[in-house]
């Protein structure tokens, strides 16, 4: 799914820090707060629905689908229940890149609403917030797994 507007590999997105840098080192993108509230949206996210959200912010290059795509490829283990959220701020892009398992419980319209809400948000200068409303329409989209659905 491509959308004109995911950071890195979510095990936590705090995991790298030059995620928080700026591209010359300098000043910090986001906030320690920033971060946290990042981290346990990815982490509440993946704990609900039991697939694994990974975030990706920075410049994808081009064609931008191919490195989302390489990036959810090399987001850990089993890519089949993953979800990669890649967002490129300065190419005004969203890939949301969704594996052959999360696929089935993530059609691409649900993804597309997902994108249209954090682009919303983008918009008005609320990256942390869109990104995180974002991964709330996946998550309850998604649904919990089926192993700990309730009848």
């Amino acid at each position: 799914m491509t959308r004109a507007l995911e950071v890195d590999s979510h095990d936590t997105s705090t995991a790298h820090t030059d995620a928080a840098r700026t591209d010359d080192g300098g000043e910090q993108l986001f906030s320690f707060q920033e971060l946290a509230r990042l981290d346990e949206a990815l982490t509440m996210s993946s704990r609900e629905t039991g697939l694994r959200f990974t975030l990706y912010i920075g410049d994808l290059g081009t064609p931008t689908r191919v490195r989302a795509e390489e990036l959810h490829s090399m987001s850990g283990r089993n890519p089949a229940e993953a979800v990669l959220i890649a967002v490129s701020p300065g190419q005004r892009v969203v890939e949301v890149v969704t594996g052959s398992a999360a696929a089935r419980r993530l059609p691409d319209r649900a993804c597309a609403l997902a994108v249209l809400s954090m682009t919303g948000s983008f918009a008005s200068g609320d990256l942390v917030g869109g990104v995180i409303n974002g991964l709330r329409q996946l998550s309850d989209q998604a649904g919990h797994p089926s192993g700990l659905r309730r009848h």
